[in-house]
């Protein structure tokens, strides 16, 4: 250590060939590793990606069959072929059997009103109970539905006993799985479908229900295998599987044992089983499949109860992407091995260039410590900047820390004048967005108000005319002229707030304090016709009793929107809520509009007060929610949305009982 010292101190050529050198021989164990290590994990990683989208393939295929077999049960309980035989028994059970052979379904049975049979293509006995299904209630209770359940031996044997012999599998004992005492596996994993049956009147008068047996479907995994891993999904030499599990034992599987036969019966390893049939976890990641090991991804598949009954699993043989993974790696370790050597050659010979001159100086800086103060470098090869260190160092070294000082400032100067025009950019390009957008809206509504408003004036002209027209005789309509004038005068209030949303500075409401309640039940006989259209309850509940100020126009804009919203999502009928509450923080009123429709979707719930924005292609403009917010926006409340699919919408209206008048944004040009 101490001869290396001395040796570093000493000589201005090993000091420059170890700075030379070390990095290289360092850097190359270090870069090599970090290769390696990086490289592994994301070759995995990118493998797991792999699986799990094809595992998520895979899922959306079986929800696909299980919809498709949902949708067949449901045509035939709806088709005219049905209703004929319903009161002929023999031909009723001909139609069934035909429709199960025709369908691949293994059992379709007809119940009644209280879930005994009343027909059967095979295999159950008129009056047999089947209500016990939850997914045969549901039908009972009027909703279609498919799912998976699983079938004892007996009751498959009831189905037919060729049914049974299909289920029935031989339990293959397999390494790492959890003890099992079993020797055979007689259950059945079915595809389970019951749709209502309707008469010609639309009464429901019994259920339709398909029974669909996995066990050794084989067309089923075969066709998941061909979805997922076609001819060009993988490397040469590997292959991909697929199988469904009923608890641990394969029930439907293309994975091959060593004599080529399907691995039916084979059971999945404890470890795989824990995490996904106990905990309901995914699985993602390598997995000993019967004989090798495959990179492979496990999701729970549950009844219709919700229980976990068996696994669908996808993976590809891991061994041919271990190779390429290898070959890689090498081939990028050797490239890096030889750059590094090209640098240690290269280097070796800059250095070569660069220690002479130095050693030069070093020379003569020694003779003139020895008081030679006359001795002189004189010039020196290795280039200009060598030579001129030989002469000026001193003041090269002031000058760039001069330099470097200046060009600090400068630069501390460049990214503040960047910020402040960055800010300025930002703010001028949101401005000039938003001028777009309003000009844009104010011609559309400019164009909307001009084409509404014609035909609005000769209706109410030619309304006029028929009141002098008719005369005492008018009388007997009334009530219906005067909603009309009460409507086409709507019309006009709404034209005009359509325009006072592009052009919000021009327009100004009239503000009083409202009965947010009494407000609600003059709104409702606006939309009382359509909703005695379309079956729609109506339920009131209002506990609100403070006055809120605010344009009564405007309000019953905004509620009439919300109430038409709503019963468009209930076309088939339901449930439509109104109700007030107080609020104390700040004191105001919510008013709720709740339905029992079909929601709304996630990724639509964030846009759904954007301008234009709309799910009714057909009938739709997309400026309903954002004209009503707007309107409450204005006197400082809000509205707000709570949907999820299937379990209808709820709108909140928050109002103050002292408004905030927002500021009213520029109002954009007309032509």
């Amino acid at each position: 250590m101490r001869k290396f010292d001395r040796l570093w101190r000493g000589s201005v050529r090993t000091r420059l060939l170890v700075l030379v050198l070390a990095p290289p021989l360092l850097m190359l164990p270090l870069l090599i590793g970090l290769v390696v290590h990086w490289g592994n994990s994301a070759y995995d990683q990118l493998l797991i990606y792999k699986v799990n989208a094809e595992l998520t393939i895979a899922r959306q295929y079986f929800d696909r069959v299980l919809d498709g077999d949902k949708q067949t049960v449901t045509g035939l309980a709806t088709s005219g072929r049905l209703r004929a035989v319903l009161e002929r028994p023999a031909d009723l059970a001909s139609l069934l059997e035909h429709e199960a052979g025709a369908q691949h379904f293994d059992a379709l049975y007809l119940l009644d009103g209280d879930g005994r049979v009343r027909g059967a293509s095979t295999g159950a006995a008129p009056g047999e109970a089947r209500a016990d299904w939850p997914v045969v209630r549901d039908a009972l209770a009027g909703a279609a539905g498919v799912s998976l359940s699983v079938f004892s031996a007996q009751q498959l044997e009831t189905i037919g006993p060729p049914l049974l012999e299909r289920a029935r599998l031989a339990i293959v004992p397999t390494d790492n799985a959890r003890p099992d005492p079993r020797s055979e596996e007689d259950r059945g994993m079915v595809i389970h479908v019951a749709t209502p049956v309707f008469d010609a009147q639309g009464e429901q008068i019994g259920v339709l229900e398909g029974v669909q047996l996995l066990n050794r479907n084989l067309d089923f995994v075969d066709t998941i295998n061909d979805l997922v891993y076609n001819d060009e999904a993988l490397p040469l030499g590997s292959r991909g599987t697929a199988t469904l599990f009923l608890d641990d034992v394969r029930i439907a599987t293309n994975v091959r044992m060593f004599g080529g036969d399907r691995a039916l019966g084979t059971r999945v390893s404890a470890e795989v089983r824990h995490r996904v049939l106990d905990n309901g976890e995914r699985w993602l990641d390598r997995a000993f499949v019967v004989n090798d090991w495959y990179v492979s991804a496990y999701e729970p598949v549950v009844d219709g109860a919700g229980a976990r009954i068996g696994m669908l699993y996808v993976g590809f043989l891991e061994a041919p992407f271990r190779n390429v993974k290898q070959n890689i790696l090498a081939a990028l370790i050797g490239l890096f091995a030889l750059i590094m050597a090209a640098s240690v050659v290269l280097s070796l010979r800059g250095a070569r260039a660069i220690f002479r001159p130095i050693e030069r100086m070093d020379a003569t800086i020694s003779a003139v410590e020895r008081g030679d103060t006359q001795v002189r470098t004189g010039s020196v090869a290795g280039g200009e900047e060598i030579a001129r260190l030989a002469g000026h160092l001193d003041t090269l070294l002031d000058t760039v820390a001069a330099r470097e000082a200046e060009l600090t400032q400068l630069n501390a100067e460049l990214d503040q004048k960047v910020v402040e025009r960055t800010a300025e950019l930002r703010e001028a390009q949101r401005q000039l967005v938003r001028s777009e957008k309003l000009a844009a809206i104010g011609q559309l509504t400019a164009g909307v108000a001009h084409e509404i408003n014609n035909p609005i004036a000769v209706m109410q002209g030619n309304l006029d005319l028929l009141r002098e027209l008719l005369g005492p005789s008018a009388d007997v309509v009334s009530t219906e002229v005067r909603l009309l004038d009460e409507q086409i005068n709507r019309v006009r209030v709404i034209v005009t707030k359509l325009l006072q949303y592009a052009r919000p500075g021009e327009f100004s409401g009239y503000v009083e304090d409202v009965d947010a309640g009494a407000v609600l039940a003059d709104t409702l006989p606006l939309v009382q016709h359509q909703a005695r259209k379309s079956g729609v309850d109506i339920r009131f509940d209002t506990q609100a009793t403070t006055a809120v100020r605010i344009n009564r126009d405007e309000l019953q804009q905004v509620l009439v929107n919300l109430m038409v919203n709503a019963l468009h999502a209930m076309p088939d009928g339901g449930t439509l809520t109104l109700a007030t509450r107080d609020c104390t923080a700040p004191p105001g009123v919510d008013i709720l509009v709740r339905d029992t429709g079909h929601g709304i979707a996630p990724e639509n719930l964030g846009r759904v007060f954007d301008p234009f924005f709309t799910t009714k292609r057909s009938e739709g403009t997309g400026l309903g929610l954002s004209v009503s917010l707007g309107l409450i926006e204005r006197y400082g409340g809000t509205i707000t949305v709570d949907s999820a699919p299937g379990e209808g919408t709820c709108f909140t209206v928050h109002l103050l009982a002292e408004p905030e008048f927002s500021a009213a944004p520029d109002a954009p040009a007309h032509a």
